[in-house]
């Protein structure tokens, strides 16, 4: 038996840079793409720095939940992805002034370079709103 899956876009987060989609819903949970810190309507990194970036992935990540009608406290796992592990402490203060208890589960991963030139890269899996 094949689960079905449905694509989630909006036009309030980056569209896809390549052949996948912002978010699928699958089996009652939604898997979003990795987002970067891009402007939605420019499709550019916000800035430079740590802060600006997790800021934007916040907000995109926030869209595309918001696209599934899942509230972003329905977060169950995210994957951060860091150029420089220097930022581990900002990123941990600023996803705990964007997110309520319980956090989600969470996996933190130093790489050497990311799309776009960016410094983070987040992805995450909800669970619907009625699943």
């Amino acid at each position: 038996m094949t689960t079905p899956t449905t694509e989630i876009s909006t036009p309030k987060a980056p569209a896809a840079i390549g052949p996948y989609s912002q978010g699928i819903a699958s089996g009652g949970f939604i898997f979003v793409s990795g987002q970067l810190g891009l402007d939605p309507i420019q499709g550019t990194l916000v800035g430079s720095g740590i802060v600006d970036q997790t800021q934007q992935i916040l907000r995109n990540l926030t869209a595309v939940a918001e696209a599934a009608q899942a509230p972003l406290n329905h977060l169950v796992k995210l994957t951060i992805y860091l150029v420089d592990l220097a930022d581990f402490d900002v990123v941990n203060q600023l996803l705990e002034q964007a997110l309520t208890l319980p956090y989600p589960a969470r996996t933190t991963i130093g790489v050497n370079a990311l799309p776009k030139g960016a410094r983070i890269e987040i992805d995450a899996i909800l669970v619907k709103a009625d699943g």
